[in-house]
């Protein structure tokens, strides 16, 4: 039986617009805002626990909005669970599943924010009931937009000279195929011994132009191959690993243990992208790491542009997780034009830093948020 303490007996959720420092594109859209979904989890020993919906520029992406997840936590899941308590994270995840189906960005902010209001309770970090953290900080690669070559060339000199990140992401799939790929060349090689280039098509490109252009891409230098094919083929996305010597990295492949296994068995990927949003939260994260980690395929801990709230969840699970072992782009703060936090996280070194503190170990600036906040 739970402490009586531990019963939720409110669940809130708020929808926010936070301005970026300058537009972020994708392969179908630019993002100059992100909105967030809030999922604040109270107890009736009066603990509040954060937890955030999120998706990487609205949903053109996975399907799911942070609309939809309002309508959805706030219709059928907030009655369900209220009353029971934030240390049943197992089992309220599970009935989940029985009265929505999908919908992983909203279960994972409820996931968060049970984990986070439990964490409190108890007064350790997320990181511990995860079994532990073994690192303090995990390395940060960051995301360029579709500005010119020379501009790129400026924003990434701003970021080593700063020593904030050594590391980069290029977006792909928005321009002509051959032009885009001139251009991620002409960087790569600008940065050749500098800095790694990795690249992202957000699976936008058909076979015969992926086979066309990512052995040129790799040849021009770049390191990492993500996503260049749609998420559901994936026999193509395994010739595609097949033909070049860069790793390529599984996005919208893997949204689930079952989607890992199918990638495991096909050799369709060297690398996994993990985001504790796409994936439902921080146990089924868990769950796909394993697969990978049986598999010998190594694990990014991805991102969908998180908040703090997020990008803190995603730390303390790539701090407590050995399988993330081929970096992150926990970036998502970096990108805000306003602080949500009442400390701000630590990137230095090229590193995003694990927050001290009971739960998620981060203290949101709620007078930001009520700011921020739709109306």
């Amino acid at each position: 039986m739970s402490d009586p303490d531990l019963a939720i007996v409110s669940i809130e959720t708020t929808i926010i617009d936070v301005p970026l420092i300058r537009p972020h594109k994708f392969a179908t859209t630019t993002a100059e805002k992100q909105p967030i979904l809030l999922v604040a989890i109270t107890t009736a020993g009066g603990v509040t626990g954060y937890g955030e919906g999120v998706v990487p520029g609205g949903p053109w992406w996975g399907g799911e909005s942070v609309e939809t997840m309002k309508a959805i936590v706030d219709r059928y899941i907030a009655p369900y669970i209220t009353g029971r308590g934030v240390d049943e994270i197992t089992g309220i995840m599970v009935d989940l599943e029985r009265i929505v189906a999908n919908a992983r960005f909203a279960k994972a902010a409820v996931d968060v924010a049970l984990h986070d209001a439990w964490a409190r309770s108890l007064g350790v970090g997320v990181h511990t009931l995860l079994g532990g953290a073994f690192r303090t900080g995990v390395d940060v690669r960051w995301a360029l937009g579709a500005a010119p070559v020379a501009e790129i060339l400026d924003e990434v000199a701003e970021k080593l000279d700063s020593r904030l990140n050594f590391a980069f992401k290029l977006k792909m799939g928005a321009l002509d195929p051959a032009v885009d790929t001139e251009r991620i060349v002409t960087i790569a090689q600008s940065l050749a011994g500098k800095a790694g280039v990795s690249i992202d098509v957000n699976a936008r490109w058909d076979r015969f132009t992926a086979l066309r252009y990512v052995p040129e891409l790799v040849d021009g230098g770049v390191e990492l191959i993500e996503q260049p094919t749609p998420g559901e083929q994936l026999e193509v996305l395994a010739e595609i690993n097949h033909l070049v010597s860069a790793p390529v990295m599984a996005d919208e492949s893997v949204h689930t243990p079952h989607d890992a296994l199918e990638v495991a068995r096909l050799g369709a990927a060297d690398v996994i992208a993990v985001k504790t949003t796409k994936c439902g939260g921080l146990q089924r994260s868990k769950e796909i790491a394993a697969i990978a980690k049986a598999a010998g395929i190594r694990c990014h801990g991805a991102t969908s542009i998180e908040g703090p709230i997020g990008t803190a969840a995603s730390i303390h699970f790539a701090c407590a997780e050995p399988g993330i072992n081929y970096g992150t782009e926990l970036f998502g703060p970096q990108l805000f034009a306003v602080e949500l936090l009442q400390t701000p996280l630590d990137y230095s070194e090229g590193q995003v830093h694990l927050p001290a503190g009971p739960g998620l170990g981060v203290e949101l600036d709620m007078d930001v948020v009520k700011s921020l906040a739709r109306d």
